[in-house]
């Protein structure tokens, strides 16, 4: 389960969403959420669900590893969909038994709900970790955000802080796996017990995975530091972001989709959030 977490990787390619700038990602990606909880009706879910294919479609990465990302939160999923089915009212009564009721709305809410998830996780980590790799997020956040700089605000620092934090994401994920199995070489056992026992059998995982991460964060400082590191002061880069048609472009269309959206729910007949 460890392994198909692909949160902070990040997968080269020459598509549409790769060459765009980072500061567009992350603008893109604030639009995507704004439009995701806009959705209240049936129609503007199937338009956001559209979108989201077409982004995968657009980014060419591969509908294995967008499975591979939305496996690990699945048991969120799976109880939050109960959560909507057992306790949202309506109409339409489908089942009752003693205390237990289930509508039909519920289960269209649920699966709504289902959708929304989907679809927030994907848009989200396409834009932001899948097509875009460490460095240029660094940069992106650090000048989309450089205005807070006239009012004290480390900017760079706090760039800096995110991306290692995205970057370091698999690198612990790497580790938690190596240990588990290193442990169950040992003979511990994770899977069967009490819910007291299995949580004290991860303490000797998350011992050595903190004292790994102090180690790994130690490491990466001397090394910053013997390459002169300074943060941002007196800083140049190969590469100096700028914005191209293609950014105003995919920014454009992001902010029709969110007009289309909210037209749809207004306008849209049947079932709304």
């Amino acid at each position: 389960m460890l392994k198909d977490i692909t949160l902070g990787q990040f997968f080269p390619g020459e598509s549409y969403i790769h060459r765009l700038d980072p500061r567009t990602k992350i603008i893109l990606t604030v639009f995507y959420i704004i439009i995701t909880f806009s959705a209240k009706s049936i129609f503007s879910f199937a338009a956001l669900f559209l979108s989201v294919v077409m982004i995968i479609g657009i980014s060419k990465i591969s509908f294995k590893t967008i499975i591979r990302g939305i496996r690990p939160v699945l048991y969120i999923m799976i109880f939050t969909m109960i959560l909507n089915i057992f306790l949202t009212n309506g109409e339409d009564l489908l089942f009752h038994w003693k205390f237990i009721k289930i509508y039909k709305e519920g289960i269209i809410t649920a699966l709504l709900v289902l959708v929304r998830i989907i679809v927030l996780i994907t848009g989200t980590s396409v834009f932001i970790t899948y097509t875009t790799s460490p460095i240029q997020l660094t940069d992106g956040i650090e000048r989309l955000f450089s205005p807070l700089k006239r009012i004290g605000v480390p900017v760079h620092d706090l760039a800096m802080m995110m991306s290692l934090a995205l970057r370091f994401i698999p690198t612990l994920i790497e580790e938690t796996d190596r240990i588990m199995n290193a442990q169950k070489a040992r003979g511990a056992d994770f899977s069967t017990g009490s819910l007291a026992s299995r949580v004290r059998a991860l303490i000797p995982i998350i011992i050595p995975l903190f004292v790994s991460a102090y180690r790994r964060a130690e490491e990466l400082a001397v090394a910053m530091e013997c390459r002169c590191y300074r943060g941002g002061e007196g800083r140049t880069r190969m590469k100096i972001l700028t914005y191209g048609l293609n950014d105003f472009f995919a920014i454009f269309i992001f902010l029709l989709f969110l007009a289309a959206i909210i037209l749809i729910n207004i306008y849209a007949p049947g079932f709304k959030l």
